[in-house]
């Protein structure tokens, strides 16, 4: 099985659950590419695609709030390590022209800890759109939560591999899943 992983990382969470998923697919052949970087990626040649990015303003980012995340690493109060990539092209524009996925997929997002009513939650709508591509969509959509601090709960990096080994599981299985993604994809 060959998978790959497209992520967006502003601060160095989501690429280290990301590496950590990556890992949970194992023996699987992996292959991480921030969104930045994802262009052009033979999608056909996929079996497993799973995507993820940090949660802003309660759902994918924006290069707006892009730049609010680096503008806030710069600042006296924060001591953020800003990701190279994180300028670059976001999940959203990423996602936006792709059709005819012919792979299973799975979404998954980092945001702060806290109702999903408070912080909202990428993944969701990360999902949303893999299905609207033709992707078969085969977990539920996944949050890996961090601390007002920025810094990621402790155990999730364990969470993320053992996550990374069922879309392993579910990704070699037959077509029946034990869910149902809702809704429709909005954007703004």
């Amino acid at each position: 099985m060959r998978a790959l992983i497209v992520f967006e990382s502003m601060y160095g969470n989501t690429r280290l659950v990301a590496e950590a998923i990556g890992r949970g697919l194992a023996p699987a052949e992996v292959i991480l590419v921030p969104t930045s970087q994802a262009a052009g990626i033979d999608l056909s040649q996929v079996d497993l695609l799973v995507v993820g990015g940090p949660t802003h303003v309660h759902g994918m980012s924006r290069p707006s709030t892009r730049q609010g995340a680096i503008d806030a690493a710069v600042t006296p109060q924060h001591t953020l390590h800003l990701e190279a990539d994180a300028a670059g092209t976001g999940v959203r524009e990423w996602l936006a022209p792709l059709s005819g996925l012919a792979c299973r997929a799975a979404a998954f997002d980092t945001r702060q800890e806290g109702p999903i009513l408070l912080t909202g939650h990428a993944s969701k709508s990360i999902g949303k759109h893999l299905l609207a591509a033709g992707a078969d969509v085969v977990a539920e959509s996944e949050s890996f939560l961090v601390t007002k601090s920025i810094a990621l709960v402790p155990g999730e990096i364990r969470r993320a591999e053992a996550w990374g080994a069922l879309l392993r599981e579910r990704a070699t299985a037959g077509p029946q899943h034990p869910f149902t993604i809702t809704g429709s994809i909005t954007t703004a």
